[in-house]
């Protein structure tokens, strides 16, 4: 049985927990004990913990099971305890926002500048880490990045640069600790300047050929080839140069969002061309978006013609956005602060060490067999099962009220609350466009009106988001195999961390523990953009 919650009827199959049972007391000792006063003055006991028979469960409060769409994704329970509360407050499922920290200011009160810049260089270096990820004080920031590298600095004293030692046969920047540094540079309070210097300029963080760019108006990106990379056949990179500085999303704009996501379009489409031996003679410039359509039309055309002669690439495209570092040395996400985006191409087969060979592994290929499975079990498609049970969803408790998981749509892709979230927060965008030849599974199927809505769709669950107060999101792409006609429909999964639920054993099984109803954080995030 595949174990889904859509059903072909185009609902969602919702599970109710509410036991009642009993527990056989086989406790030997008692230790009871006093637990201190109550606001009245008198002693209170833990007398509760400690029953004399059994334990008796009478209709325990209501949990709600909800098996992922797609299997592979495991299963979401919702305890009602937690997510009535939020029923008509959604004001409630928010992150509030940091306060103002300032040790410079603490310490001034007692001391002078010269001696609390000399305590903040000498701090612990767990409590370093702590002021270098959540400080506010920009001066105080400079001080931390200077205490940790060596910097040069002009005539006037201002810093110009880095100071480099050569190790071996290369130079690499005088820094005592990295991630000091690295976290001290992605704090958003850090002056600009000394973030140029310290992780923007090119080169700064190695030797990556720029192979790409973006320049206009206000957007400045770079493309970074990361020849050798946890990705074998290597990937890219598209960083905004030092010329926009993006740390935040409300720094982000629609056409910087064009500008990340068109170098992702041309790299993939060009790459693809020329494993096609497609003509593609521009260099050194951007191409154009006609000129990136033609590209497309003629990859599709040529697919077409090849059949199954031709390797079944896919797309790899990814997005951690956020930074945080802890005073315990656990970096909590992402490389770097600075907005970027990931993507590579992913070949069909990989070579093993025995000499045979076996597909290599795209997580597109994952919800292809849920398609397949689906398709087999229930004689039936799966993603119009799945959009119809997304437009007629009833509210997961039953109660009356606001019931659309959709946060936002247009005629091309849909922005909508999974009704199993596997983060607190998680957020879906799919494409609902067809293509020539069915449903829009990749960004090859993709036209140009398709993927200006893409581009839309992702900066808005990002805004919706980054209102409740989302820091850390890790956003990834399903995408369908180049070339396959299988009824798939490209998807995009927004996964935000939370302070409160960083994951533990229960997301290590796939189980998915929520404090709130899917309709209800749809409204929160329908609130957000409305704002």
């Amino acid at each position: 049985m595949l174990h889904t919650s859509v059903s072909p009827e185009g609902r969602f199959k919702v599970g109710r927990h509410c036991p009642s049972y009993q527990v056989a007391n086989l406790r030997q000792q008692e230790h009871v004990c006093s637990l201190g006063q109550t606001d009245q003055g008198s002693e209170l006991f833990n007398h509760q913990n400690f029953p004399v028979s059994d334990v008796t469960v009478e209709m325990a409060r209501p949990i709600y099971e909800i098996l992922n769409p797609f299997p592979f994704r495991g299963c979401t329970y919702i305890d009602s305890g937690w997510a009535n509360g939020r029923v008509g407050h959604t004001e409630r499922i928010c992150i509030p926002a940091r306060e103002e920290v300032s040790l410079r200011t603490l310490l001034g009160q007692h001391c002078n500048e010269q001696t609390a810049q000399a305590i903040i260089g000498q701090l612990p270096l767990s409590l370093r880490y702590e002021l270098a990820a959540t400080s506010t004080d920009a001066e105080e920031l400079i001080w931390l990045a200077k205490s940790c590298c060596r910097m040069v600095y002009d005539p006037k004293g201002d810093a110009v640069g880095l100071r480099y030692v050569q190790l071996g046969e290369r130079y690499t920047a005088d820094i005592d600790d990295f991630e000091l540094f690295e976290t001290i540079a992605n704090n958003p309070y850090l002056p600009d300047h000394y973030k140029e210097l310290m992780v923007l300029r090119p080169g700064v963080q190695g030797g990556s050929e720029i192979v790409g760019d973006v320049h206009q108006g206000r957007t400045h990106i770079f493309e970074y080839l990361r020849t050798n990379s946890y990705i074998p056949w290597g990937h890219y990179a598209a960083n905004f140069a030092p010329a926009s500085i993006r740390y935040t999303i409300t720094d982000l704009s629609e056409e910087d969002m064009d500008g990340l996501r068109h170098l992702y379009y041309q790299r993939m489409f060009t790459s693809l061309a020329e494993k096609l031996e497609l003509p593609s003679p521009i260099r050194r410039r951007i191409l154009r978006l006609d000129e990136l359509e033609s590209l497309r039309s003629s990859i599709v055309e040529k697919m077409r013609d090849l059949g199954d002669s031709v390797d079944r690439f896919a797309t790899l495209w990814g997005w951690n956005f956020g930074y945080d570092f802890s005073g315990s040395g656990y970096r909590l996400h992402a490389s770097h602060q600075m907005i970027h985006q990931q993507y590579a191409m992913v070949p069909q087969w990989v070579d093993s060490i025995d000499g045979e060979r076996f597909p290599a592994y795209c997580c597109g290929d994952l919800v292809a067999d849920v398609v397949d499975r689906y398709r087999k079990e229930y004689r039936s498609e799966f993603f119009d099962d799945y959009l119809k049970a997304i437009n007629c969803n009833t509210r997961t408790d039953g109660g009356a009220g606001e019931s659309s998981l959709v946060v936002w749509r247009d005629e091309n892709v849909l922005l909508f609350v999974p009704k199993a979230q596997v983060s607190q927060w998680e957020l879906n965008l799919m494409v609902i466009a067809d293509g020539a030849f069915g449903p829009v599974g990749n960004i090859i199927e993709a036209a140009t009106p398709v993927r200006r809505s893409l581009n839309r769709g992702i900066l808005k669950a990002q805004q919706a988001l980054a209102g409740l107060g989302a820091a850390m999101v890790t956003s990834i792409e399903y995408s369908k195999r180049i070339g396959v006609e299988n009824g798939q429909r490209l998807l995009y999964s927004f996964l935000p961390k939370l302070p409160w639920s960083m994951g533990g054993f229960s997301e290590a099984q796939g189980r998915y523990i929520l404090g709130h109803y899917p309709e209800d954080f749809a409204i929160a995030c329908r609130d957000q953009l409305r704002r």
